[in-house]
């Protein structure tokens, strides 16, 4: 079954953590939407590489996705300064939807107060900032904790493109 996955997309995004997820899950049929934050219709990855969202946060709901990805790199820190990020992750969560984050994209689950009581990993420099938040830290590839599925860096996308395609 044909299911919609927005990717999330800003400035200084890690290119493997948007790209690798975004073509898998067109390969495997689905609709994947890049997501901007909409202060501008074209993000430049860390090396420079572009990524011209589909729509903005402004424009989408929650209600019409299946999963959320949140890729890594630096973005994370200008995606959390958008109530409407926040707010979507937020709202995936509660509708027991997907929500995949990889490397420093728990910042975003921080900011979205979506980890208490869960178990998940992330990059290991924001291991502090995710148990501060309530969560339960793993040194794994991915974790699966219900809806939400974590991994550390892109050398675990595999394992988090299997977990979420099994999911959905």
């Amino acid at each position: 079954m044909k299911r919609r996955i927005a990717v999330l997309v800003e400035d200084l995004y890690q290119e493997l953590e948007v790209w690798y997820p975004a073509l898998r899950f067109r390969e495997a049929g689905h609709d994947v939407i890049l997501v901007g934050t909409g202060s501008k219709s074209e993000y430049k990855s860390k090396v420079g590489y572009p990524a011209k969202a589909d729509t903005d946060i402004d424009h989408v709901r929650a209600a019409e996705f299946d999963a959320v990805v949140i890729p890594g790199g630096y973005a994370p820190d200008i995606l959390r300064r958008y109530p409407a990020v926040n707010q979507f992750v937020r709202e995936m969560d509660l509708s027991g939807k997907i929500v995949g984050a990889i490397c420093h994209a728990g910042w975003v689950l921080v900011s979205a107060g979506i980890l208490q009581g869960r178990t998940g990993t992330s990059f290991f420099a924001i291991k502090d900032d995710m148990t501060a938040a309530g969560m339960t830290w793993i040194d794994r590839e991915v974790v699966i904790d219900r809806n939400l599925v974590t991994s550390r860096t892109p050398d675990d996308l595999p394992a988090f493109c299997r977990a979420i395609l099994e999911k959905l």
